[in-house]
C-alpha cells in the first residue's frame, strides 16, 4: 500500500466533522470508533443521521416528525414528507456585512457585495417576479456567464418558489433550445457579451434568436458593459430591479419542491431535464460543503465553473456555511496558467476547486506554484471533472503546497452532489478518492449484481438519498427516470461509473476509472452524442457519423468517425467545418479532438449504431456482443488507428 501523502493533524479535532462525529456518538449510544463505522451508521440509520445533518448544519424551516417515509420503488422514497423550507431563506440567512460574494471578471472586473446586500437584491427579484405574475413551479432560464447577477435571480427565483435553469453563454442557441425549449420558461435572464480569452464575445443575435423562439413572458438582458443593451424588447436589469417593490415572505415549501433544473445528456434524443428538489439539494450539498469539505464562516470558497455545470450549482450552496464565495469568469489560463494561482493569493481563498485537467495544464505550463506563489490561506483543493491522475497527485503535493488537503470528489449532474468525497480526518492516498460520502450506501457490482470489495466494477448505491431527482420534466410515467437508473439492477442507483473500492484500516477509498457507459465526459462535464449528430447530420458532405469518448493523456477526448458522402474526401477544409458547426450548434466541449473517416457504421440488427462496441475497441477491449450485430466486420475499421496514438 502507497504510503499517506498526507496525514490530518490535531486541527482535524476541531473540524465540523470531528464535532458531528461526537454527536452521532451521543445520539445513537453506539462507540463510532473510525470512519467505517460512522459510515455504516449513517447508512444503516438513516432517519437518525439526516435528522442530524439537519439540526447540526443549522437548516432553516420545519423537518416535520418524518424523516423517512419509504415509497414502492428506490425513487418513490419520501424524504422529510411533513417538512417546509425555503433554499433562498437557508443560503441568506446570514444577514450583515461579511461579504458574501466576491465576483472578478477575465477583464480585471472585480464587485463584492454583501450577505445584507445580497439579500436585498434577491428580495427585489422575487418581487419583481411576483409583480409578474410568476407562481411556485414556473421556471426562470438564465443564459448567463458565471457572475453575482446570475446568483441573485436564482436566489430570487427560489425566494418565490420558481424553478431556476440555466446554461452556460458557451453554447449555440440550438444547444439552449434543446434545453430551454422542453421546459418552456416564462423569464429568461441573459447577459448579452462576456470575455474570453482576451475577447468580447457579442451575444445579442444569440438572445434574440432565444427570445424569439422561446417566447418568454419577460426578457431580462444584463449589459455586459455599460449600463444599456442593444437587445431589442429587453428590460434592463438594472432599471428593473430599481423598480422592485417591498421584498416578499420567503416562500417555505414542500422539501421536494423543484428548485432546480438541470441537464444530462443521453446517446439518443434531447438532453434529459433533470428536476432536484430544495430539501435534497440543500441537505446534500451543505452536509458535503460543512462536514467532508470544513468550510467555515470565516473562509473563502472558489470553484471555477461555468453555469451551465452542476459545479455552479453546488458552488453557491457554500452561502449556507456563512463563507465568501469567490466567482470567476473568463478563460482559467488566461493570460497564463497562474491567473486562478493569483485569484488565490489576491482574494485570501482557502477552498480551490478546479478540474483534474486544469491541474494537468498546469503542471505541462512549467508553473511551480509554490515558487511563484504565496498560497498561505490555501488550505483544501477540491477536484473534479475526471480521475485525478496519479501523477497529478505527487505534482499537487511537491510544486503546488505540501500541506494541502487535495480532496478529488465524484458524483455528478444526476445527484447534484457526490458519492465519494474528501474528508479532513483521514489521509490522503495517491489516485484515491479519500471516502464515501456519509449517508450514502456506495458499493461495486459486478455485472451479476454481487458487490465486489476491492475489484473493478460499476459504481452502485443501493439505498435512497435525498438528493436523488425529484423527476425527470415531460416523464409522466417515470420510464426514462428508470431506464436512465434503475434498469442494468432493480431497485440500485447504478451511476455509469467504472469504480474500485480501496479498502484501509478504518474506511473505504474509492478509485474512478472511468464512465462506463457511452455519455462522452470531456473535462468532467457530462455530453450527449446526440447533440454532436444532430449538427453532423446538418453536412451534405458526411452520410453517418459515430462518436466516442477516448481516454487519453488523463481525461476523455472526444473522438468522431464519419463515412463521407460520396466523392468526399475527409480534407482539412471538411474537418474544419464540421467542428465549426459542432461549436456553433452545440458547445465548445463538444468538439471533437479528432476526427477521421470510416467506410461503414456497426449497427444492431435493429439499426441502431454501437457506440459502446466501438468505444471498447479503440481502447484495444473484447467487444463481446457479435452476435447483437448485423455487420459485425464494421468494427475493424477503427481497430489499432494509428492516429489515436498522439
Amino acid at each position: 500500500m502507497n504510503a499517506p501523502l498526507w496525514q490530518p493533524d490535531d486541527n482535524s479535532q476541531h473540524t465540523h466533522l470531528a464535532a458531528f462525529w461526537q454527536q452521532a456518538r451521543t445520539n445513537s449510544g453506539l462507540p463510532l470508533t473510525d470512519y467505517q463505522a460512522l459510515h455504516r451508521w449513517s447508512v444503516e440509520q438513516p432517519d437518525a443521521f439526516w435528522q442530524q445533518v439537519w439540526e447540526h448544519c443549522d437548516v432553516v424551516g420545519h423537518p416535520g416528525d418524518t424523516v423517512l417515509t419509504p415509497g414502492e420503488r428506490f425513487q418513490d422514497t419520501r424524504w422529510f414528507a411533513h417538512g417546509e423550507l425555503n433554499y433562498a431563506e437557508n443560503l441568506l440567512k446570514r444577514n450583515d456585512t461579511h461579504p458574501a460574494v466576491v465576483s472578478v471578471l477575465e477583464d480585471g472586473g472585480r464587485s463584492v457585495i454583501s450577505y445584507a446586500q445580497l439579500r436585498v437584491a434577491a428580495g427585489k427579484v422575487a418581487a419583481q417576479l411576483l409583480a409578474a405574475g410568476i407562481q411556485p413551479g414556473d421556471r426562470v432560464a438564465g443564459f448567463m456567464p458565471n457572475r453575482t447577477e446570475t446568483l441573485i435571480a436564482a436566489l430570487g427565483a427560489a425566494w418565490i418558489g420558481a424553478v431556476w435553469s440555466s446554461c452556460s453563454p458557451d453554447f449555440g442557441v440550438s444547444g439552449v433550445l434543446d434545453r430551454f425549449g422542453q421546459i418552456e420558461p416564462k423569464v429568461l435572464l441573459a447577459c448579452d457579451g462576456y470575455h474570453y480569452n482576451g475577447k468580447w464575445i457579442d451575444l445579442g443575435e444569440r438572445i434574440d434568436a432565444l427570445h424569439h423562439a422561446l417566447k418568454p413572458e419577460l426578457l431580462i438582458v444584463v449589459p455586459g458593459r455599460g449600463d444599456s443593451s442593444s437587445v431589442p424588447r429587453a428590460l434592463i436589469w438594472g432599471a428593473w430591479l430599481e423598480a422592485a417593490g417591498p421584498a416578499p415572505d420567503f416562500m417555505r415549501l414542500p422539501f421536494d419542491h423543484p428548485l432546480f433544473i438541470l441537464y444530462s445528456s443521453g446517446t439518443t434524443g434531447q438532453p434529459k431535464c433533470i428536476v432536484h428538489g430544495a430539501g435534497g439539494t440543500l441537505l446534500q450539498q451543505t452536509k458535503e460543503l460543512h462536514l467532508h469539505g470544513d468550510v467555515r464562516d470565516t473562509d473563502t470558497l472558489f470553484y471555477f465553473t461555468t453555469c451551465g455545470w452542476m459545479m455552479w450549482n453546488w458552488l453557491i450552496c457554500g452561502l449556507h456555511t456563512g463563507a465568501t464565495l469567490v466567482l470567476y469568469d473568463g478563460n482559467p489560463a488566461y493570460p497564463d496558467t497562474g491567473r486562478l494561482f493569483d485569484l488565490i493569493d489576491a482574494e485570501k481563498i482557502t477552498h480551490f476547486g478546479t478540474s483534474a485537467k486544469f491541474v494537468q495544464a498546469v503542471e505541462k505550463s512549467g508553473l511551480r506554484p509554490k515558487d511563484s506563489h504565496d498560497l498561505g490561506t490555501l488550505r483544501t483543493l477540491f477536484s473534479t471533472g475526471s480521475p485525478l491522475l496519479h501523477e497529478s497527485y505527487d505534482y499537487l503535493y511537491q510544486q503546488v503546497k505540501p500541506s494541502l488537503l487535495v480532496s478529488s470528489i465524484s458524483g455528478g449532474t444526476d445527484i447534484i452532489s457526490c458519492f465519494a468525497l474528501g474528508n479532513p480526518m483521514l489521509p490522503v492516498y495517491r489516485g484515491e478518492l479519500q471516502c464515501l460520502g456519509l449517508g450514502m450506501d456506495v458499493a461495486v457490482f459486478d455485472d451479476d449484481g454481487e458487490a465486489l470489495a476491492d475489484s473493478k466494477g460499476e459504481l452502485v448505491c443501493r439505498s435512497p438519498f435525498p438528493s436523488c431527482p425529484v423527476s425527470f420534466w415531460n416523464d409522466p410515467d417515470g420510464q426514462r427516470f428508470h431506464a436512465a437508473y434503475f434498469a442494468r439492477f432493480e431497485g440500485i442507483w447504478a451511476h455509469g461509473d467504472y469504480a474500485q473500492l480501496v479498502p484501509h484500516d478504518s474506511h473505504q477509498g474509492l478509485i474512478i476509472h472511468g464512465r462506463s457507459d457511452a455519455v462522452l465526459n470531456p473535462g468532467g462535464v457530462r455530453i450527449g452524442t446526440a447533440e454532436i449528430y444532430r449538427q453532423v447530420e446538418t453536412l451534405a458532405e458526411i452520410r453517418e457519423a459515430i462518436v466516442v469518448g477516448q481516454q487519453f493523456d488523463g481525461d476523455v477526448r472526444v473522438v468522431l468517425f464519419v463515412v463521407p458522402a460520396d466523392r468526399v474526401e475527409l480534407d482539412d477544409a471538411l474537418q474544419a467545418r464540421i467542428r465549426k458547426a459542432i461549436r456553433q450548434g452545440a458547445t465548445p466541449r463538444h468538439v471533437p479532438a479528432v476526427i477521421l473517416p470510416v467506410p461503414e457504421i456497426p449497427r444492431t440488427v435493429s439499426g441502431n449504431i454501437v457506440e459502446l462496441a466501438v468505444r471498447e475497441v479503440i481502447h484495444g477491449r473484447p467487444v463481446t456482443n457479435h452476435n447483437a450485430l448485423a455487420n459485425p466486420q464494421a468494427l475493424a475499421h477503427f481497430a489499432h488507428r494509428i492516429e489515436l496514438e498522439t
